[in-house]
């Protein structure tokens, strides 16, 4: 294999982080779909789990073309698995997630906090994935490389329209949170504004302190 010059060693790198992020991500939304109730949005997460995967797939034979190595992603750190999370995904599920990356299973006292905490952990997600992808971008106009530069866009393109599905779930999921946790004695409830009644306005041409008419002659 001959040896990459620089240009193609720095797209390869930040490639290959955008491959790994899409490899967690695929992992974490495999096991949010498992503990979802709300239909609505299980079915956005499953339809941004098969984009997860193409992006994968796509960022990994960019990578190939350009002469580099896909990379291997490590072992989770700090954020393990949980024995809650290995109970929700089984078989294979269960040994990509060992291998790939951090779950988010079992978490928050109620469905609705669960929702809610996965849509801020999503979020996030899309949020350095934009980021990397944008850099790539970037990166690859600065190399003239219109390859590299029209698949950063397209996943772009479909990683900000999942951004924005999460950034209206996440107000959504609080309030479900607020009126399964907290007595209703204790949320604000909605009422219209007490109008203070205004006052009459002066005519524009008398000021304070002006003259009446027919002062002296």
């Amino acid at each position: 294999m001959a040896e990459l010059n620089a240009a193609a060693v720095k797209l390869v790198q930040y490639l290959n982080e955008a491959y790994g992020l899409e490899q967690k991500l695929e992992t974490s939304l495999q096991a949010h779909i498992a503990m979802t109730a709300d239909a609505p949005y299980k079915k956005r997460l499953k339809a941004h789990l098969t984009e997860t995967k193409r992006h994968g797939r796509e960022v990994k034979k960019r990578i190939k073309a350009l002469g580099g190595v896909p990379a291997t992603i490590d072992a989770p750190g700090p954020d393990v698995v949980s024995d809650a999370a290995q109970a929700v995904l089984g078989g294979a599920q269960k040994a990509i997630a060992l291998a790939q990356g951090p779950m988010h299973a079992i978490r928050g006292t109620g469905q609705e906090e669960k929702h809610l905490k996965n849509a801020k952990t999503e979020y996030a997600s899309e949020s350095e994935e934009i980021a990397t992808y944008t850099a790539i971008d970037s990166l690859a106009e600065a190399l003239n490389d219109k390859d590299t530069q029209l698949l950063a866009r397209a996943i772009l393109r479909e990683e900000e329209r999942m951004r924005s599905y999460l950034a209206k779930q996440i107000p959504r999921f609080t309030k479900a949170v607020a009126k399964a946790e907290i007595p209703a004695s204790e949320r604000a409830k909605a009422s219209r504004a007490k109008k203070s009644p205004s006052r009459p306005k002066r005519s524009a041409g008398v000021a304070s302190g002006t003259k009446a008419k027919g002062g002296r002659g």
